[in-house]
Order: structure tokens, then sequence, then C-alpha cells
């Protein structure tokens, strides 16, 4: 049956201005990280997809590695886009990155400019796109020149291979220097994709200063710090989850009893304010206004929609705010 979206899928949605570029992000943007890939299955992964951009997410974030295997992604990714979403092209934000291991040999990762170029080329044939919308250095390369880095990405635009350009998971100090050669060079920096949750929160340490003063967005993964900010481990691991899967990021054991605990006070005062835990800690992110959009995964398209309630209450009052504190000191 030939998919038709939602007809008011943009009036429940809020979009907040990418740092200080033209652009808007939907306030959740789904990342496609887990689930999407080969091992994963077809007419799931295509109703989270659906149900997603029913809901006014606009923004779907890819890399070259997301699988297993890597590039499966987006090789599923343009299969959808094909069939689905061809006709809406335009509505679309599409990301994709390049930093991690992709090939052996010594151009397959990192940040060189023949690794970043070969990448971006590869990503755009497995999604069949003739651009994306943001391309992003995945990480930081320690032993290849900072200019040289962002030059590819500065190439990557004026050959039009994308329209923004990204960083991910750079320090505050890193950050400063990328954004300023970006800038020097006539392609600004548009936003910088960080790990960063209740429980990693180590962009407040001077990352969020910097891409304020440098009006750069900010976009978080792993906002649910890969499922513990859920009420999913209360009740031991559940067999159908990333910790439980062979191939997934989630290790049992991060999942301490110090962390359960924790878990269970923060899930407490996410029913005193009527969400789950999932809501309120994407919500409790939202609550600055420095961040763009939370990038947010889904195994299953009730885990999504059940994500997407926290944009009903976004506001924490001075007393939860210290509460929060003080469960997480």
């Amino acid at each position: 049956m030939t998919y038709v979206p939602n007809h008011a899928r943009y009036e429940h949605m809020s979009y907040r201005r990418c740092g200080k570029s033209g652009l808007k992000l939907p306030a959740i943007s789904l990342g496609l990280w887990h689930n999407f890939g080969g091992v994963d299955v077809f007419e799931n992964y295509r109703a989270i997809l659906r149900t997603a951009f029913d809901a006014g997410i606009t923004h779907f974030d890819l890399a070259n590695n997301y699988g297993p295997p890597p590039g499966s992604a987006e090789e599923n990714f343009g299969v959808l886009l094909k069939k689905d979403f061809a006709a809406h092209r335009d509505e679309l934000i599409i990301s994709s990155k390049a930093g991690h291991l992709m090939w052996p040999g010594p151009y397959g990762e990192w940040g060189s400019r023949k690794y970043l170029i070969a990448s971006c080329d590869q990503s755009l044939k497995r999604m069949g796109l003739d651009y994306v919308d943001i391309f992003y250095s995945h990480r930081f390369d320690p032993n290849t020149p900072l200019e040289e880095t962002m030059g590819a990405l500065d190439s990557i635009v004026r050959q039009g291979k994308a329209l923004y350009v990204g960083i991910s998971s750079y320090t505050a100090e890193n950050s400063a220097k990328a954004i300023q050669i970006l800038k020097d060079l006539g392609t600004p920096c548009l936003i910088h994709q960080p790990k960063y949750s209740m429980f990693e929160r180590w962009v407040e340490g001077g990352l969020m200063d910097v891409l304020e003063e440098s009006g750069v967005g900010c976009i978080p993964f792993s906002p649910l710090a890969q499922g513990l900010l859920t009420d999913k481990y209360l009740k031991g691991i559940p067999s159908d989850s990333r910790a439980a899967k062979e191939h997934g990021f989630l290790k049992t054991s991060q999942i301490t009893p110090e962390t359960l605990q924790k878990i269970e006070k923060l899930n407490a005062l996410a029913l005193e304010r009527g969400q789950t835990l999932a809501q309120m800690a994407l919500a409790w992110l939202l609550k600055d206004p420095r961040i763009t959009s939370v990038l947010i995964g889904a195994s299953r398209v009730s885990q999504l929609k059940d994500s997407l309630k926290c944009l009903e209450n976004q506001h924490f009052s001075a007393e939860e705010l210290s509460k929060i504190e003080g469960i997480l000191s």
C-alpha cells in the first residue's frame, strides 16, 4: 500500500532554530544508529520512519558505519527513501557522518581529506542521494591537521554534496578551533553532535558555552544513555534490550546497583510529573534553549510514540531541578 503521510504532521511538532543559521530542526530528531541495519526487520524500521515523519520529525540522522553491518543503515534508508519518501525529499533534513572505521587500510577512518570525501561519496551512493543536508566529521582526528579535516568539509559543501557541515564529539577546545577554521573558509559550522544526557554531562564543562558564543546548534545523541534512562532495566535485563544484544553498545556491567538506585529515584520523580523516565530525561535536555534538537533512537513504534510525549511537558520547577541534581550527584 502506498504511504500517504499524515496531513497534520506539522501541527504538533515544535521546530527550533539551529544556532544562528536559517535552518530549523524538529525538537525531536530520529537517529538510525541502531535498529535500521542488516540484522534488523525491514517492516519494523519502515513503520518507525513513517511514524516519525507523521509526527513532524523531519530530521533523520545517519553515519557511514551505522548498521550492523557498517553501511547497511544507509542502504536500508535509501530503499525506504525511494519507496516512501521520494516525493518528500525537500521536507527532510538528512545527515551523515564519517570518522570511524569503515574499510581496511590507512584511508578507512579518522579525518583525512582522502577518507572524508570518499566516505561522503559512498554514503550518497548507498542512500541514492545527490546531496545530504548535513555532513559531519564524526570524531576529532589527533593525527591530521584540523585545517585538513575542516578543509575537506568545506570542499564537500562547495562540490554540492552537502548543504551544511557539523562536527561530533569534539572537545570544547577543538570545537572552538574547528568552528573558527570553517568560518574563515566561508562554510560556517552549523551544528555539534555530542553525547549528552543526565548521566553524561561533559558538555556542560565549556562546550555549550563555545557553541552559544559561536552561534552553533547542538543536537545531543544518546539522550537516554543507551536506554538506562528508561524504566526498562528496573526489573532486570529484558531479552530484547540493547544490553542483551551481542552487537549492542550498552554492556550489562554498566547496570550497577548504584546506577539502578539513581534510575529508581529518577523514575519516581518522573511519575510525579506525569511522565515516564524517558520522557523526563528528554524534556530535561530540551529545557535548555541552546539545544536545537534531541536525537533519539527507537526499536519499535510504541517506543517512539512514548518519547514524543516528552514535548507535552518541558517545564521544570526549581524544586524538581534541585531534586534531579541531588539524585545525580
